[in-house]
């Protein structure tokens, strides 16, 4: 969970606190770029882009989830999905340095293909290994995650943690630290029995 759908309910959340430093932090950049100041309807428009995006690469994630998840397995699609995490993690914890606003709406937007691709597989993953009398139980941590999430997203966001103006970046890209813990420690696990045997045909490696 903490590498499936923690990720959605962390970057759903973490973009509240710092909504003022990116705006002003845009329109900076605005200004030594184009030695102008923007209007408050471009600034809008603009955070409203670094907003929604997110939905865009959500809907990328979850239409490629099936295909993943059936092409690779439960298992390796679930750390692919981290690919996209440490890529929007990267981007939206330089973009300050490299003085780019681009670079925060282009990370949202792979967040939200990590976000698409690890709340699906993560339900389908953890589905299909839980044992029958545990089935239920285990599909609703997928739920508690996605809460478990939010609720670190805003603590992170308090300003007495990252939710100040030099640590904005730093609270962005800290979904990299789910995604790498991911990583070391999926590989562990064993691969979905459905798969194996739906989609592999391997009976025996699937008993």
């Amino acid at each position: 969970g903490i590498g499936g759908s923690f990720q959605y309910g962390l970057q759903v959340s973490i973009i509240n606190s710092p909504a003022e430093y990116i705006k002003s932090f845009i329109r900076e950049t605005w200004l030594k770029r184009y030695s102008s100041s923007p209007s408050e309807d471009m600034i809008t428009l603009t955070w409203s882009f670094v907003v929604s995006i997110y939905s865009i690469g959500g809907l990328l994630g979850s239409l490629s989830a099936g295909y993943l998840s059936v092409r690779f397995g439960r298992k390796k699609a679930m750390l692919f999905a981290n690919i996209p995490a440490l890529l929007s993690a990267t981007l939206m914890g330089l973009s300050r340095l490299c003085g780019s606003f681009e670079m925060i709406i282009a990370g949202r937007l792979f967040s939200g293909v990590c976000g698409g691709l690890a709340l699906n597989i993560h339900l389908m993953y953890a589905g299909e290994c839980a044992p029958r009398k545990l089935r239920g139980l285990i599909a609703i941590t997928a739920s508690t995650a996605t809460a478990v999430g939010k609720f670190v997203g805003f603590a992170l966001g308090l300003r007495e943690v990252l939710g100040v103006d030099a640590l904005w970046p730093v609270l962005m890209a800290v979904n990299a630290l789910p995604a790498l813990f991911q990583l070391l420690t999926l590989p562990f696990f064993p691969d979905s029995p459905r798969y194996l045997l739906i989609d592999k045909k391997d009976k025996e490696r699937c008993i």
